[in-house]
């Protein structure tokens, strides 16, 4: 997978595709940003290079504002949300693990895009908000169902109603972000933590994902059963085999992905 530039900006090294939202001032989620980011999660899921999605954006001062609001004026309003929403589910069930670093304020549209990713870390000087209602509109690209599920039907109900935004102290403690670090360290953990996870058997990886979204999609009979099917697969895999060979010989695993 070669580095592309645009409104996203893809990087790949040591198995870690880093896409970096470059469209400021605020990184607005423009229709040209949403495509530029559907190819480069296409190009993602194609690449077997790949084993670990890191999703960032450009300046220390926004990861996103949300939505073009302007630009949505004078195009089709319900293709655009549609577009969003297929977009952000493709992100959230991409087989590789998906890491959202926040170095700046995400509110509407751009904390949707966060919560579509596994796993949030942010700066502690970041905000995070659904401030749509207080502009007459409500969330449109997945807020109303992925922030209840991260943080409770309560605390999703006060952020979504009253349009306030949070900390990133109280989105730690809430439950919406998983790490919230100092600006100056928040590079370093993503990186060593994506790192780790691009050294883990990606089938694995990709199997355990597929069965707890099955279970919060379908209900936890739905996941008992995908959880039983998905590790009868990975067991038959070299990856399995390795791990538990690995194990008994007291050494570190080598992971090949088959």
């Amino acid at each position: 997978m070669s580095e592309a530039e645009g409104p996203v900006v893809v990087r790949v090294e040591a198995k870690i595709a880093w896409l970096t939202i470059t469209n400021p001032p605020a990184n607005a989620l423009a229709p040209a940003v949403l495509e530029a980011l559907d190819a480069a999660l296409a190009a993602v899921d194609k690449d077997p290079a790949v084993r670990v999605v890191v999703l960032t954006a450009a300046g220390p001062h926004f990861f996103s504002a949300g939505a073009d609001l302007k630009g949505a004026m004078g195009i089709d309003l319900p293709a655009y949300l549609q577009r969003g929403q297929a977009l952000f589910s493709q992100l959230e069930t991409l087989s590789r693990p998906t890491l959202a670093m926040i170095q700046g304020t995400a509110l509407g549209g751009g904390l949707e895009l966060a919560m579509a990713c596994d796993i949030r870390l942010c700066a502690d000087s970041a905000r995070l908000g659904q401030p749509e209602t207080t502009l007459g509109i409500i969330p449109a690209w997945g807020g109303t169902q992925r922030l209840p599920r991260l943080v409770g039907r309560g605390r999703a109900l006060e952020m979504i109603l009253t349009g306030a935004v949070i900390t990133a102290e109280q989105a730690e403690n809430w439950g919406l972000v998983n790490r919230s670090l100092p600006p100056d360290q928040l590079v370093d953990f993503t990186r060593n933590l994506a790192g780790r996870l691009a050294q883990q058997p990606p089938i694995a990886l990709a199997e355990a994902k597929a069965a707890v979204h099955q279970g919060l999609s379908d209900g936890i009979a739905a996941g008992m059963i995908a959880e039983r099917q998905a590790m009868a697969r990975v067991m038959t895999s070299d990856d399995a085999r390795e791990g538990l060979v690995a194990f008994l010989e007291k050494r570190r695993p080598h992971f090949q992905g088959r």
